[in-house]
């Protein structure tokens, strides 16, 4: 029988020889004697007959017969060598012994080539299980049926406007579709728009489709939308695109479109708010998981929606704007748009302590964003207002909380709460008022905060009060601390009334009727309502 092997002696596993007589290290180190080997089995003159015999079974399609192998890899000398053929043909196969259980590198089910190239390589492998996809890089794909639904949406929309929808068409895809605020019309169009040629069908399907969007939820759309493609969190600019379009496009900011510089300022005030309470790292830099935590996506919604936009009270409110501004600009008596603390003493009446204004001051509850030595811009008197005036939130609470701790040490003492209460209670002495002494009023705030430790309270302990907020009005707000001492019944059954409206709620409408009626005397006392000093800039 004449057989080419030389091409194959190579690849031939010495292991699968078993022979006892020839280490297979040294048939590997030495590939000549396997082709010696090989050769040698070939001139058997049992060899011929048996290869012949094999070749015809199986163009007969006769199944092969693999005999059992030994269990040792070093078989007794009278074991048959294993023939080798090229891969991909039929490997047929020689004599094995029957004595003894199949070799553990053997698979008696399979005649086949290898997966490792190899004819002999004849290995078991274990089944194997197969786990579902759980991590996407780039966010779930969207089931076929959404997908689908979504696609005949995009038809629809995009039907007979092959080069693609321009900027004023877009706002129906984002709301129908994207089941966005309609004033992320602008923001979505550019993101996906970047050549600025226009939004074609293949262009939307590519970005909101292909890319997953679809699939993820409300706040990691806006998020992704929102913020810059190489930063993981949004900052104050990111936001003014939204705003600009919500100026220009909700009615009930339809008056503002003659005044830009009030628009500027809306739109800024709107910010502050934002980051005041959603921004719970303080940093500027508002992320994901703050977003989701946050009711910034709700308001959002609510905005695009309630065509009065004083009734979102979150955020959006032109009202609240109004009071903040209005605020600011009494005490900013040079308009220089900064104040000092001889201005910030004047709030509320000069409600507030020396004491808790220098703190304030001092920056230990914000670093001022004013950049001016001694002086408190627009920004910063946000915070102190939404502080100020409500000081049941988490944000006020952090706030008054640094204030007070003078050393920092993240509880409050005795003697820290004595030193802001002696101005108050000098300031009650001066006004004739029956002082309080400090005893009564620590036995008082211990009862209100209910703290772990009597000896001292702790940013916990107040957080879990419902009362937090006064005890920071005893120790530096006398007006307020005279209030809660005589509290009005009506104001109490209004807050029971109505439990869903904050103390911010509440001092903004009283505060925004009382503006707009002296605005209304000033007005009538000038005999005209259209009096405007430009000069000046007022608010209103």
């Amino acid at each position: 029988m004449d057989m080419d092997n030389n091409g194959e002696a190579g690849c031939l596993d010495p292991e699968l020889l078993q022979l006892n007589e020839v280490s297979p290290l040294a048939i590997k180190s030495n590939p000549y004697v396997a082709e010696k080997l090989f050769e040698q089995w070939l001139s058997l003159p049992e060899t011929t007959p048996l290869v012949k015999s094999l070749v015809n079974n199986a163009k007969a399609g006769v199944p092969l017969n693999v005999p059992g192998s030994t269990n040792s890899p070093k078989a007794t000398s009278g074991s048959s060598i294993p023939s080798m053929f090229p891969a991909g043909s039929t490997p047929p196969l020689s004599p094995r012994s029957s004595s003894g259980s199949g070799s553990p590198r053997i698979t008696k089910h399979r005649a086949g080539p290898s997966v490792l190239g190899s004819p002999l390589r004849l290995l078991s492998e274990p089944a194997k299980e197969l786990i579902p996809q759980f991590y996407f890089q780039n966010g779930r794909p969207p089931p076929n049926e959404l997908k689908e639904r979504c696609l005949f949406q995009c038809n629809q929309f995009f039907y007979g406007h092959m080069e693609g929808l321009q900027l004023h068409e877009f706002k129906p895809i984002t709301k129908e579709i994207c089941k966005l605020p309609s004033f992320f019309s602008t923001a979505l169009y550019k993101k996906i728009d970047v050549n600025g040629t226009g939004v074609t069908r293949d262009a939307f399907v590519e970005y909101w489709i292909h890319s997953n969007m679809l699939t993820k939820d409300i706040a990691t759309q806006i998020f992704t939308i929102l913020k810059q493609p190489d930063l993981r969190y949004l900052t104050h600019e990111d936001f003014k695109p939204i705003l600009r379009e919500l100026l220009a496009s909700h009615p009930g900011l339809e008056f503002l479109q003659n005044t830009p510089e009030f628009q500027e300022r809306y739109a800024e005030t709107v910010i502050y708010r934002i980051f005041y309470y959603v921004n719970r790292g303080g940093n500027g830099r508002l992320t994901l998981r703050e977003l989701k935590r946050g009711n910034l996506i709700a308001a959002m919604l609510h905005a695009d929606e309630e065509e009065d936009i004083n009734k979102v009270l979150r955020y959006f409110s032109y009202e609240h704007f109004y009071v903040i501004y209005c605020k600011f600009w009494e005490l900013d008596t040079d308009h220089d748009f900064l104040i000092d603390k001889e201005n910030l003493i004047r709030y509320g009446n000069h409600a507030l302590t020396y004491r808790i204004v220098d703190r304030i001051f001092s920056q230990v509850p914000r670093k001022f964003t004013s950049k001016v030595e001694g002086k408190m811009g627009y920004e910063d008197f946000v915070y102190f207002i939404l502080s100020e005036e409500d000081k049941s939130s988490e944000p006020s609470l952090e706030y008054w909380f640094k204030c007070i701790d003078l050393d920092g040490n993240g509880a409050v003492t005795r003697n820290e709460m004595q030193f802001f209460y002696e101005e108050q209670l000098h300031r009650m002495e001066c006004m004739a008022q029956e002082p309080v002494l400090f005893e009564d009023i620590l036995c008082q705030i211990v009862d209100m905060v209910g703290p772990k430790d009597e000896g001292y309270f702790t940013l916990g302990d107040l957080k879990g009060s419902k009362l937090s907020g006064s005890v920071f009005n005893i120790l530096f707000n006398l007006n307020k601390f005279m209030a809660y001492e005589s509290r009005d019944p009506f104001l109490i059954r209004q807050e029971r009334e109505n439990p869903t409206l904050t103390e911010w709620d509440r001092f903004a409408h009283r505060e925004y009727i009382r503006l707009s009626m002296e605005e209304d005397a000033e007005d009538a006392s000038n005999g005209s309502a259209d009096v405007w000093d430009e000069s000046l800039e007022a608010p209103f």
